[in-house]
């Protein structure tokens, strides 16, 4: 997957808070939406929960240049 790829499965991901009388709720720009909660501390770890269950398991990293040692200053 290159970077743009990358980038745009992100932006797909991006949460938001609801409040609705007493309850909290997250939801997602992908249509995902948490259940109603009281503690909006849960509500948000329903919403990271969610991130995390769509970010990208392998971050892109730099290659170290062909011949030379990974790390050297």
């Amino acid at each position: 997957m290159d970077e743009a790829a990358r980038l745009d499965g992100a932006a797909a991901h991006v949460t938001a808070l609801h409040e609705r009388g007493a309850f909290c709720s997250a939801s997602c720009a992908c249509g995902w939406r948490g259940a109603a909660r009281r503690a909006r501390d849960r509500a948000r770890a329903d919403a990271l929960a969610h991130q995390d269950a769509h970010r990208d398991p392998a971050p892109h990293t730099a290659a170290p240049p062909p011949g030379g040692p990974a790390g050297a200053l």
